[in-house]
């Protein structure tokens, strides 16, 4: 082979071996050890093991774990209680509560979150920083510098800066009281503005984002009774917010928000069922998933016991939701992700430690009969927000 001919495969060969891998192809679960769900009541497992981290390939078929790791966690809160970075480079895990170090029967509040290096090999965690009291839902900017934790135990929301692989804190904003129940900050695609959920006081809060200064802006947003899961549609137009209600055996609500109106508002709602602990938008934002428990947390003996969960996809046309499909799922069933093509729907079910896959075409839900089993219940499912 002549010098030039072999200096051109050369650099094709070394183009194929550096070509990066896909983005928006892994999916992390989040799994509590410290609870199990005892005939309706989430009860401390005696002498548990750690929680964990499950990272999972998702481009993979059937979806393959590439990774555990012991991480802390929590079931406490929205499903939202991890975040990946748009580059999948780290992952932010937050703990909102531990067993109590002067009795092991009893959970009190912690106030940690976790830095996990997810291209290290194996992954691990890198640093372990301080929250507010109760830390719960999280979320990364599509930026990868900014993330925003909601404390439901004091009622504010921590902010942290990101450069690299090194977070670093940068304050505080309080949005309410500690009676508030701030559960879950969602930000927008832009970066700009970031929506609180408060399902102590039955209230959406609107945050200004300029670099790393957050303001709460005293706008407040009225959906539902307890709003707690809250999501952005990718191109910012919309938010879906789930109102868990009572848990007295009520159907609840889903509601959409037009972040495009001045002031954001709510501009419509529907009913799903008892208790929509999940919810996701498609990538495209044309659906909504909704985890619905469905009474499959409730006493055997209650009469809003049902022995499974169901998974609720609404169609978004505008502003406006119609039912699409609805499927069987486990039970006390937590998170929903979509993969990046909007084709799969995942669902972590705490009960069964296992995640569920589904498939979408059109209108046409199918569970696939895929699990992904995790060491512990899947208290919150996320892939990076694009």
């Amino acid at each position: 082979m002549n010098p030039l001919r072999l200096a051109t495969v050369v650099v094709l060969l070394a183009a194929l071996v550096f070509v990066p891998v896909a983005q928006g192809q892994l999916l992390l679960s989040t799994n509590d050890n410290k609870v199990a769900l005892v005939n309706g009541v989430a009860t401390v497992v005696k002498s548990p093991p750690p929680d964990t981290l499950t990272v999972i390939d998702i481009k993979a078929w059937p979806p393959k774990v590439v990774a555990e790791l012991d991480v802390p966690g929590s079931v406490v809160g929205p499903p939202f209680s991890v975040a990946v970075a748009p580059d999948e480079s780290l992952a932010l895990v937050t703990a909102n509560e531990k067993l109590d170090p002067n009795d092991a029967t009893k959970r009190i509040p912690n106030n940690t979150i976790s830095v996990v290096d997810l291209k290290a090999t194996p992954p691990r965690i890198i640093a372990t920083l301080e929250t507010g009291k109760a830390p719960a839902g999280v979320s990364i900017n599509r930026q990868g510098t900014l993330a925003l934790v909601a404390n439901r135990g004091e009622g504010t929301v921590s902010i942290f800066t990101i450069q690299g692989k090194t977070v670093t804190p940068a304050g505080k904003v309080t949005v309410a009281d500690e009676k508030s129940g701030t559960s879950h900050a969602a930000i927008a695609p832009d970066g700009k503005l970031a929506l609180v959920t408060r399902d102590g006081d039955d209230r959406i809060s609107v945050l200004a984002i300029d670099g790393t200064k957050v303001e709460y802006t005293k706008r407040d947003i009225s959906a539902g009774i307890r709003p707690y899961g809250i999501d952005i549609a990718s191109n910012g137009a919309i938010a879906a917010v789930a109102n868990i209600g009572r848990g007295g055996g009520d159907a609840d609500t889903v509601s959409i928000i037009d972040l495009k109106a001045k002031p954001p508002r709510v501009v419509s709602t529907v009913t799903v069922g008892q208790t929509p602990e999940g919810i996701k938008l498609s990538p495209d934002g044309s659906v909504v998933a909704v985890v619905v428990m469905n009474g499959s947390n409730k006493p055997k003996e209650s009469p809003f016991f049902s022995d499974a969960g169901k998974l609720v996809l609404l169609r978004v046309s505008g502003a406006d939701l119609s039912r699409l499909a609805e499927a069987p799922i486990g039970h006390w069933s937590q998170g929903a992700a979509f993969s990046p093509d909007g084709k799969r729907i995942f669902v972590g079910n705490m009960v069964e430690k296992e995640i569920q896959v589904f498939s979408l075409d059109g209108s046409t839900l199918r569970d696939t009969g895929a699990r992904i089993a995790v060491k512990g219940g899947p208290a919150a499912i996320r892939t990076a927000d694009k």
